[in-house]
């Protein structure tokens, strides 16, 4: 029974009543991360040439082998590094949501990230860029910052430069029953992320 308050009676708080409700499950970090170095090499796999073509300029105007194993070491170095930029939010502060055991409640307005019944945080809908559905999961990538979040001058272009993805990762196991995936693949489409 509600308890009344100043208006007449508390409205509901949570998720609304047609929400999907997930088990609670906690985030492999050795799964993010390979997930999320996937996508970056996927994507920035050009960028590896960069230091590759400026070490091997030498090499055209005067060929040492030297000038070759400088190139593959430095470009080398390259892709270690921006692994482990990568990498690192599994380490950082900040990303420390990412891993905890959570329980989902996602309705048409939001995604409530839940710790226990009364610590949680809300997502809207706007924050996912994309949706991936995979074999075994869903897979909703976030927005990056915009460019008022973002420091200026250098640091600003370096963090545009070398964003790190981040995602949130719903396997089905997660969802109570065969309905409420039914559910979620509705709410997609209904959101337009998946056809």
């Amino acid at each position: 029974m509600q308890q009344p308050n100043q208006r007449g009676f508390r409205a509901p708080q949570g998720p609304a009543p047609g929400a999907i409700r997930t088990k609670k499950y906690q985030m492999d970090k050795d799964l993010f991360t390979r997930i999320a170095v996937t996508q970056v090499w996927k994507k920035e796999w050009w960028y590896a040439l960069i230091p590759f073509a400026i070490f091997m300029l030498p090499a055209l105007f005067s060929f040492s082998w030297w000038w070759v194993a400088i190139a593959v070491i430095v470009t080398i170095l390259f892709i270690l590094v921006r692994s482990a930029q990568v990498m690192g939010i599994t380490r950082i502060e900040q990303g420390n949501v990412l891993f905890e055991k959570l329980n989902y409640d996602i309705d048409n307005r939001q995604i409530l990230m839940k710790r226990n019944e009364r610590e949680g945080m809300n997502m809207t809908w706007d924050m996912i860029k994309m949706v991936q559905r995979r074999d075994e999961a869903y897979l909703l990538w976030l927005k990056p910052p915009s460019g008022t979040q973002l420091p200026t001058g250098w640091k600003g272009w370096l963090a545009r430069t070398f964003e790190v993805p981040v995602f949130i990762y719903l396997p089905y196991k997660i969802f109570n029953t065969q309905n409420d995936l039914k559910l979620m693949d509705n709410l997609l489409r209904r959101k337009s992320f998946i056809a």
